[in-house]
């Protein structure tokens, strides 16, 4: 980060740590509930987000002064729109099987409130470039955590990571692992996303006490 401007960086590493849209802004937690069940999913969503916040942040920023206001929510919805369908299709054809498991997922990108949010508060009112940067923060701020609740849940759930056996292969059909480890199926309910990211929130909270709020 050491060629960028110290605005600039900053632009990038806050969403990752002190001001994250799903810990601090508590943003975009649908996803974190839905698809979180695998790593490979979480990984894809957080790409598919980052690509299309990115490239939209952009676009609204070059837009920025020929927007007429009483519709800019209405062109902001088309760019998104238009981004997230491109995704679809190249999903589509390149994983199809995945495309099918993510489902309506990435459709709903259209509606999340954290590439929303930053159009409306950040594109309209800078450059491009510092529209690039805040997007790829925002949205990878946004991808890691979908990747570390990903993580927990496929590892602790399946005994998986990737698809392939890491704790172990499976002696029998009911998830017993060699060394004794049995799968917790709890891991891939929806309720145990938001008790991990509330973890995760418990630990960003501990090592950083000015998030604490009074």
């Amino acid at each position: 980060m050491g060629i960028l401007p110290k605005k600039d960086t900053k632009l990038i590493l806050d969403p990752l740590f002190d001001n994250n849209p799903i810990t601090i802004q508590v943003l975009g937690i649908c996803s974190a509930l839905a698809i979180t069940a695998q790593l490979k999913a979480s990984i894809v969503m957080a790409i598919s987000v980052i690509a299309v916040l990115s490239v939209g942040n952009v676009i609204i920023s070059l837009m920025r002064n020929i927007i007429p206001s009483k519709i800019r929510i209405i062109i902001q919805l088309i760019v998104v729109a238009t981004l997230v369908i491109i995704v679809d299709q190249i999903l589509k054809a390149f994983s199809y099987e995945l495309s099918k498991q993510l489902s309506v997922f990435i459709g709903l990108i259209i509606t999340n409130c954290i590439i929303m949010g930053r159009f409306e508060a950040f594109a309209l009112a800078n450059s491009p470039w510092r529209a690039f940067l805040d997007g790829i923060g925002n949205a990878a701020g946004y991808g890691i955590i979908l990747i570390i609740v990903g993580f927990f849940r496929e590892l602790l759930g399946s005994g998986t990571l990737l698809g392939f056996p890491v704790l172990g292969d499976p002696i029998n059909k009911t998830g017993v692992y060699a060394f004794g480890y049995e799968n917790n199926g709890f891991m891939l309910l929806s309720p145990m996303a938001l008790i991990v990211i509330g973890l995760i929130i418990w630990v960003q909270r501990s090592r950083n006490k000015e998030l604490i709020e009074e």
